[in-house]
């Protein structure tokens, strides 16, 4: 076994988005490199990684899916330094940090 065998490579994080915005009950997301997805806003506050919506021991979801109201939407959106955002959700949910890989990940880009 060789010195790189031993050693666990990181991924490196997806550059960030080239633009982010709200568009019909829908995150629009254009990615470096020109693609673009729409995410709608269920299914973006569903995957929300905060400790409340993921148990952090486990890394499994506690979030009941049911309990998002169908009418969701982002009240406000705010860059957390150059990797991700935190959006202030209509149900008063604030503190998931979506970071771009997460984004990425949601965007249905693999891991």
């Amino acid at each position: 076994m060789g010195l790189l065998d031993k050693i666990t490579f990181q991924k490196r994080d997806p550059d960030p988005p080239e633009a982010i915005d709200l568009v019909d009950g829908a995150m629009k997301i254009v990615w470096h490199g020109g693609a673009e997805v729409t995410i709608p806003f269920v299914r973006l506050r569903d995957a929300c990684p905060c400790a409340e919506c993921v148990d952090e021991a486990t890394g499994k979801k506690v979030l009941d899916p049911s309990s998002i109201p169908p009418d969701i939407k982002p009240e406000q959106l705010l860059p957390v330094g150059n990797y991700a955002i935190q959006i202030h959700w209509s149900d008063g949910h604030s503190t998931g940090l979506y970071s771009w890989r997460t984004l990425w990940i949601v965007s249905g880009f693999e891991e």
